[in-house]
């Protein structure tokens, strides 16, 4: 039994992936060309090559059970978790049935909403999310040669901070952001409420596929509303939220993340009429604007927006720093871990480092300066509880902190926004590999210049929708000399050690 386990651990270990990822990329390349230049017969039918792609296959099976975030979350049969022989068998069933694909149920877990109502979580079966992610591939690079320039939520090449900096560009004083005014909008449970009929008419797929769809947007309907929302949780949701909400960027100057969206407005341009009109957009969609979220600031007030506070100073200037809320909720995590007497000061460091960077991170292009943003004070008390938990010299206490409050650099406003409707899958591979080789700075930004901006491991380049990892060769996480770092893909880091396992 053991022998037949390893057979196809190693089997699945070996698999070109390198070759998978080259062709899979090809066919997609060929469907965001078609549809750019207006051919979506043939663009359909590249679609079907893609679902009868073994390569497309086996690397949606990789994407849902190693790399998506939620991988470890179960569906309503149980599995958290594939065996490699479940793995080829869920690729051969795909290669039978992905033109007929019949999804199991969802199973739904409420999540709370900062208002103190509940939203409903509906998780698809690994076996479906495979789907969901082998149509999306399929999918994707036809509707990523339609969407809008300013909208940036959920797609492969944009990010948050392009959002960021496209509100710097509008409100910053060359653009004399002080006299402008923000009409702040919220769409009312929009995965929820999303017309299904409109939305099938708007996806561009075979037939065949689109069938699929509709069954998976069936399985999570709520009976009091029939042909409405997409069910949160899957794979192609987020897409599907943007090829609904696709266009309405073009009502007025605004940016767009999901669901989530500001308009710039000038002096003398009346809110009220923008308001009307992106009613009238969302009647069409079935959705409609939740009045009680929806509002007009002066850009001098300041708003909230993707966790980030914006605000044009009275001298003209243009600031943005993390919202009230995001500094709650991030210091309310950190004071959990700092504090908790289950684990101790090692752990502590360990379970910090990843959240302090990943905040940091996130917040690298805001203006970062002063004790309560620097975190002196959370720094300072962590300081003393490992120095009273760990009993040992002040050298050792003092490493302790600084692994869990790893520094990061930060560069007020100094993001480069993607370029005007560019997309990864326009074949302009010089262009995504510099550019998201800019995305990251210190050892790793050094590491991809000397590798030429491609992957040590596998040697393909960095084309976005995936991250950058550095792996340290001799496997001593603490020897950061040039020589012992490779930056390399998520996926190939991944394999690296499961080959050593």
């Amino acid at each position: 039994m053991i022998r037949h386990v390893n057979l196809y651990s190693e089997s699945w270990k070996q698999l070109p992936w390198k070759k998978f990822r080259r062709n899979l990329f090809r066919l997609q390349h060929r469907i965001w060309k078609a549809i750019r230049a207006g051919d979506k017969a043939r663009a359909k039918s590249l679609m079907k090559l893609v679902l009868r792609s073994r390569a497309a296959r086996l690397l949606a099976i990789r994407q849902v059970t190693q790399l998506n975030q939620g991988k470890k979350t179960a569906g309503v049969d149980g599995k958290k978790s594939l065996s490699f022989k479940e793995r080829f068998d869920l690729e051969l069933e795909l290669g039978q049935n992905a033109h007929n694909w019949r999804p199991n149920k969802l199973r739904e877990i409420p999540i709370p909403k900062k208002d103190g109502s509940m939203r409903i979580l509906k998780v698809p079966t690994i076996r479906d999310r495979a789907w969901q992610c082998l149509v999306k591939y399929a999918m994707e690079p036809a509707h990523e040669a339609t969407f809008h320039a300013r909208s940036y939520g959920f797609r492969p090449g944009r990010s948050a901070h392009d959002a960021q900096k496209f509100l710097f560009h509008n409100l910053n004083s060359k653009a004399n952001g002080k006299e402008k005014t923000i009409l702040e909008l919220d769409i009312e449970k929009c995965f929820d409420r999303i017309n299904q009929r409109d939305l099938m008419e708007r996806v561009i797929a075979p037939g065949k596929v689109k069938t699929g769809l509709w069954r998976i947007l069936q399985k999570g309907i709520n009976p009091e509303f029939p042909e409405q929302g997409t069910p949160q949780g899957g794979v192609i949701s987020p897409l599907l939220a943007n090829i609904s909400l696709n266009g309405i960027e073009d009502i007025h100057q605004s940016v767009r993340y999901a669901d989530d969206m500001v308009y710039v407005l000038k002096p003398g341009q009346n809110p009220d009429q923008i308001l009307k009109k992106v009613e009238g957009f969302l009647t069409v969609r079935g959705l409609n604007v939740k009045a009680t979220k929806t509002k007009v600031t002066a850009s001098t007030d300041g708003f909230d927006f993707l966790g980030w506070n914006f605000r044009v100073q009275s001298n003209g200037k243009f600031r943005s720093t993390p919202s009230e809320e995001n500094l709650k909720t991030f210091n309310d995590k950190v004071k959990h871990i700092i504090n908790n007497s289950n684990y101790g000061s090692k752990v502590k460091a360990e379970k910090l480092a990843p959240i302090i960077r990943g905040w940091r991170n996130y917040h690298r292009y805001c203006k970062m300066d002063g004790s309560r943003l620097s975190l002196w004070h959370t720094v300072n008390r962590a300081w003393k509880v490992f120095n009273k938990e760990a009993k040992q010299n002040r050298f050792t206490v003092t490493q302790l902190v600084k692994k869990a409050f790893p520094s990061v650099s930060y560069s007020e406003n100094k993001h480069v926004n993607v370029k005007g409707e560019k997309s990864p899958f326009d074949g302009d591979i010089t262009y995504w590999s510099q550019r998201n080789s800019k995305l990251y700075d210190g050892a790793t930004a050094k590491t991809l210049k000397k590798q030429k901006h491609t992957c040590g491991h596998c040697g393909l380049p960095f084309l976005g929708g995936e991250r950058v990892h550095l792996h340290h060769v001799d496997g001593n996480h603490s020897n950061w000399k040039p020589k012992n770092l490779l930056a390399v893909h998520e996926s190939c880091h991944d394999y690296i050690h499961m080959s050593r396992a």
